[in-house]
């Protein structure tokens, strides 16, 4: 009897140790599968179609989420069978949300897509290369300790001139996912990359609290910038700022992606450790509020921590949804800058922040905000979609390049480092070099009585 099989017939376990009763034959198990509660929210109307990245693409029912969402239903079904061509339209989505947004219905799709993701992980077999790649990114982007380690490489590789040479070649133009990395890779320094943060920077003038700050993995290794000028920022306004080595990540990029389900639970359940005792744990890049204000339903089934998760992530708050709570007290010096802001995905449609950002910028003397046009179609980031899939992100990526090249802004806004990787690239494809600032630091700037440099220091 084949291995699947016998799982089948004797149940499961989840990665708490909880043992599920043996289901019928069907595409999914019974651990957390999609809720079929939430499936039937779902009315079919239409309204999330233009807000789709991939519908949009390529005008097919199944790359729509209520297409999605027919097939997690069938998934449930007894006697279902979880095909590849399933399993591709599930992996063509990027995650990003604009569903949720659009949908007058209130289908939380992004539940339905989280744990669907890990069912995919779970049930189907990927081809060796793809499940090396995959391998590859899990197990290089969510450890600052080894994304460090490719920091000295990665500037000789600029310094020498190899990624120009690499570039005239061609050598990776058989290789689109390759490919897709090296277009990514940032423009990084060894101080950036290598340096820490202090652990913990005290409040100016009277404690209004003290308050956690969420390093990330990508984000404090390449992004060390906006991290000292979250915690600068939040000290000003009168926050004492906790920011520990650990956790090394909190997992998102693994939860939103589908995969090592167990990894994903214990990050959840050390970075609640480690911030539980805050008045609140703030987060500067989108993906990773969106993920650890999902914690409740990550660990939903888990007796000893589901209560627990629930009440923490109550108190996750993305830095600008803090910041635009307060009544300022560090005063605004005029920025003349004109910023063009774009609205990263799981900022936007998944935690549902749009005005904060806006409101912090709006509040800085000379600050000219512009809008793009398309704000609410994803710029193909998506945590490791472009390079998972880079032909469908290259074109959204070209797309959001060319709408905020369009309003001549001086420089860019954007809450989210994939995000900001993701533009820069394709900024550059079109000829243009436009600083891209996370909103934190036009506000340092401003605190500080700045003038903006030419891109992140």
């Amino acid at each position: 009897m084949a291995a699947e099989d016998t799982a089948a017939e004797q149940g499961s376990q989840d990665p708490a140790g909880v043992s599920v009763a043996p289901p019928e034959r069907r595409a999914f198990d019974g651990v957390r599968p999609p809720e079929s509660e939430l499936i039937e929210d779902c009315v079919h109307c239409g309204f999330c179609l233009p807000t789709c990245p991939t519908y949009l693409l390529w005008d097919e029912e199944m790359d729509s989420p209520r297409g999605r969402i027919v097939l997690m239903k069938g998934g449930l079904e007894e006697g279902s069978e979880l095909t590849p061509t399933m399993v591709g339209h599930f992996d063509n989505c990027l995650g990003c949300m604009a569903c949720v947004t659009a949908c007058p219905s209130g289908v939380q799709y992004d539940k339905l897509i989280e744990d669907t993701r890990q069912q995919v992980d779970r049930h189907h077999e990927r081809e060796p290369a793809d499940r090396l790649f995959r391998r590859l990114l899990f197990e290089t982007f969510p450890r600052p300790g080894r994304l460090r380690a490719l920091a000295p490489g990665l500037v000789a590789y600029r310094r020498l001139g190899l990624d120009r040479l690499v570039t005239r070649t061609g050598l990776l133009e058989r290789f689109p996912r390759l490919r897709s990395m090296e277009q990514l890779a940032p423009q990084v320094t060894l101080k950036g990359a290598l340096k820490p943060v202090p652990e913990v920077i005290p409040a100016v003038g009277e404690k209004r609290g003290r308050v956690g700050l969420l390093l990330g993995c990508v984000q404090r290794v390449f992004f060390r910038h906006v991290n000292v000028a979250t915690m600068q920022v939040l000290a000003a306004e009168g926050y004492e700022v906790y920011a520990p080595p650990d956790p090394r990540c909190c997992g998102a990029l693994m939860y939103h992606t589908g995969g090592r389900e167990d990894e994903t639970s214990s990050l959840a359940k050390q970075t609640i450790e480690a911030f539980e005792d805050c008045d609140h744990l703030v987060i500067n890049a989108a993906g990773c509020g969106s993920a650890v204000k999902h914690y409740g339903h990550q660990l939903r089934d888990d007796p000893e921590w589901a209560e627990r998760a629930e009440r923490f992530a109550a108190k996750v708050r993305d830095v600008s949804e803090l910041l635009a709570e307060l009544e300022p007290r560090a005063e605004r010096h005029p920025l003349p800058l004109k910023v063009a802001y774009h609205d990263a995905c799981h900022l936007a449609h998944a935690q549902q922040i749009r005005a904060q950002p806006r409101k912090l910028l709006r509040g800085i003397p000379e600050l000219e905000l512009v809008e793009p046009a398309g704000w609410e179609i994803c710029c193909g980031s998506a945590g490791v979609y472009n390079m998972v899939n880079p032909e469908p992100a290259a074109e959204l990526g070209a797309a959001k390049a060319a709408n905020l090249a369009a309003t001549e802004a001086d420089a860019v806004a954007s809450g989210n480092p994939g995000c900001s990787l993701q533009i820069t690239s394709h900024l550059e494809e079109l000829g243009r070099s436009v600083p891209i600032f996370h909103p934190v630091e036009l506000l340092a700037m401003s605190i500080r009585g700045e003038r903006p440099p030419a891109g992140p220091a």
